[in-house]
């Protein structure tokens, strides 16, 4: 896997998990939801996200 596929992976699991926190446990996890998305949307024109990094640093290759 690349490192994007796995980013996309990885933001997908968190908004989905965060979302039926939100839903079934404490709707203040809508911020957390928010901020992938921020940050989502800041990578679009950056081309650089912290997950990115971390991944690289973890091995995946790009």
């Amino acid at each position: 896997m690349t490192v994007e596929t796995m980013l996309r992976g990885i933001a997908g699991f968190f908004v989905i998990v965060s979302v039926l926190l939100a839903h079934y446990h404490c709707s203040y996890w809508l911020w957390f939801t928010g901020f992938v998305g921020v940050n989502l949307f800041q990578s679009a024109f950056t081309n650089w996200c912290p997950m990115m990094t971390l991944l690289r640093k973890l091995g995946v290759k790009g």
